[in-house]
């Protein structure tokens, strides 16, 4: 039975992740009382004796714990934004960076939430030839509150009533940007506006594209059968090949691990929207966590997740 050790257990991310993980019979949690939670001599001993660590903790002290680990058996899962870019960091992202490379690695980065949908969409199609390596891309974005942690769930539910909507990351620098040209192959950094609503979670995430500015100008059809192709017989991400509905809203997948995959397009005016629907918690967080988790151990990718 696989030892796992849950590093930031009271954190948004990790309560999810512990969720997941609750009740299953193939896995055994290393689970510290509250008084000694930030204990250091304690957290040293649970991140040595676990087989999975998965740490659910800020980027400094995601770092304080990886040195706190002095064995070669321990394996890391990172849910912070420490090593997404970082080199012998395996990014995880089973569907893009190759299922046995997570399954074998020793330490694995967690997506971002918004990275995932914004790669998901992108690096296929790069891979393909379809999007150039050199494109200047837009990301538009927008994710359901809990993605910003415990302070804005505590701003949006316990605090005056907060804006439905806003738009932040103004400066151009959001954390998630490195990873997201780097883990898509791209060459330039696309520009992110990410946004967030008045909800617990869900989120879309969009790439618009003037189709004449791609090689070999490819139409949507075109566009679509290669993610589908790429994601042929994934059990959490999905090309949906049709949608005749006039809205797509950010709750679509809110609850469940899935990720959902959409081109939209006007042949007649050469323009695409490449679309992604998943829940920050989920895919973008806890559940790629675990599908991660899932292959390290060498048990059932989907086992203990919300499909």
């Amino acid at each position: 039975m696989t030892r796992i050790f849950v590093d930031g257990a009271a954190g948004t991310t990790g309560l999810q992740i512990g969720e997941r993980l609750a009740g299953r019979r193939d896995v055994e949690l290393i689970i510290l009382p509250e008084a000694q939670r930030k204990d250091a001599i304690a957290r040293r001993d649970a991140l040595n004796a676990a087989d999975i660590v998965v740490l659910c903790l800020p980027d400094d002290a995601a770092r304080e714990a990886v040195a706190l680990i002095d064995n070669d058996q321990t394996r890391v899962i990172d849910a912070s934004t420490a090593h997404r870019v970082a080199p012998g960091w395996i990014y995880g992202f089973p569907e893009v960076s190759g299922r046995d490379a997570v399954a074998h690695a020793k330490r694995v980065s967690n997506p971002g939430c918004y990275s995932t949908g914004f790669i998901a969409l992108v690096a296929p199609l790069v891979k393909a030839g379809l999007i150039s390596t050199e494109a200047p891309l837009t990301c538009n974005a927008v994710s359901g509150y809990s993605g910003g942690g415990k302070n804005m769930v505590a701003e949006f539910e316990d605090g005056p009533a907060p804006t439905a909507w806003r738009s932040y990351a103004l400066k151009l620098n959001h954390k998630h940007v490195p990873e997201m040209r780097e883990r898509s192959g791209l060459s330039v950094s696309p520009i992110f506006a990410p946004s967030v609503a008045n909800l617990f979670s869900g989120m879309i995430v969009e790439v618009p594209l003037h189709l004449s500015a791609l090689p070999r100008r490819p139409t949507a059809t075109v566009l679509r059968e290669a993610l589908a192709d790429f994601y042929k017989g994934s059990p959490i991400v999905g090309v949906v090949p049709s949608y005749e509905e006039g809205t797509l809203t950010i709750e679509r997948l809110a609850g469940t691990d899935r990720l959902e995959l959409f081109v939209f397009g006007d042949e007649s005016n050469g323009q695409v929207r490449l679309v992604a629907a998943l829940d920050n918690l989920g895919k973008g967080a806890a559940g790629a966590a675990v599908q991660s988790l899932n292959l390290m151990a060498g048990l059932p990718e989907t086992e203990g997740l919300r499909l």
